[in-house]
């Protein structure tokens, strides 16, 4: 494990579990009343919302909340778990905003961040004969005035991002000249709590994106099943340990995190993926709860996937 991610307690070896609440169809007092119930359980390490604009089914119309406004209302009301967004979309916000950003979000709880952050919506690669599928981002990114981008490209702003938020928990002030990103006089005080910075996770599962997490994250995280089989995740997992390979880098330091939808009515199946992820390596499992979030649901999702799962693996439970 790195020095910078043994001082923050991420999970590293034993597994442990946080929970998602994607804040769309759902009013904000039922959303923090998941997170404080959530702060209530300890078997929970952490809580996470997501990035997006509109909601990514049902009803365009939908309630959906910005997410860092709403993890800083959650930040003030809660006081033992980590939490993040899962993950940043890096297009939605500029590099020196978002650090700034982040850093009041730190200081708000505490030093709980974990700084979540992915290359966001781009331009669709070509499909079967050439021609793109359907691109989940383009109606979103259109209807809030964001440019979508070659693939390539955004990957190449998310280094640029990353390095930029490095610099501005780090360095009282510097200048940058990035491809993308230019800053003069760049200052960020307050500090955050946490030094030399909040961790960094970065999501995705390109070898562009791999390479990047091998070079700067704390955490890599990757959707799980239905999203991707638990083999494409040990693959890209192995995929990971080769770039580290290439860097110098002890794979080992990297915790390797993973998120699956919660089924209500048949935990059994949770349990079984989660154990299968954890078989591939994963010691990080996020949660994701559906809504509507009923009363009493964190301590549910103890009871019923993470005691269980911690017993099998031969951990203390409770």
């Amino acid at each position: 494990m790195t020095q910078h991610a043994a001082a923050h307690g991420l999970p590293h070896g034993p597994v442990t579990f946080g929970i998602k609440t994607p804040p769309m169809h759902v009013a904000y007092a039922d959303i923090l009343r998941v997170w404080q119930e959530a702060d209530a359980v300890p078997q929970i390490a952490d809580a996470w919302l997501w990035d997006h604009f509109l909601p990514l089914v049902g009803p365009k119309g939908g309630a959906t909340y910005e997410s860092w406004t709403l993890l800083a209302a959650l930040a003030a009301r809660t006081t033992r778990l980590r939490l993040g967004i899962l993950v940043t979309g890096n297009r939605a916000r500029h590099p020196a905003v978002l650090g700034k950003t982040a850093t009041t979000v730190d200081v708000i709880s505490g030093g709980r961040l974990v700084m979540g952050i992915g290359v966001g919506g781009t331009l669709q690669r070509p499909g079967a004969g050439g021609v793109p599928g359907p691109n989940p981002a383009a109606e979103e990114y259109a209807a809030y005035g964001l440019d979508l981008v070659p693939p390539g490209e955004g990957v190449e702003r998310l280094a640029e991002t990353l390095t930029i938020l490095q610099r501005m928990w780090t360095e009282d002030v510097f200048d940058f000249e990035g491809r993308h990103y230019t800053l003069k006089g760049t200052r960020n005080e307050p500090k955050p709590v946490q030094r030399p910075g909040p961790p960094l996770l970065v999501g995705g599962w390109g070898d562009r994106v791999l390479r990047l997490v091998a070079e700067h994250a704390d955490v890599w995280n990757i959707p799980g099943p239905p999203h991707n089989p638990v083999s494409y995740v040990d693959e890209r997992s192995a995929r990971l340990d080769a770039h580290c390979a290439e860097l110098g880098r002890d794979p080992r330091e990297i915790v390797r995190s993973a998120q699956l939808t919660v089924s209500y009515a048949d935990p059994a199946a949770t349990r079984a993926v989660v154990a299968e992820l954890v078989a591939a390596g994963i010691t990080h499992i996020v949660l994701g709860l559906p809504r509507p979030y009923p009363t009493g649901v964190a301590a549910w999702i103890a009871e019923q996937v993470i005691d269980p799962v911690r017993a099998e693996l031969g951990m203390p439970v409770g």
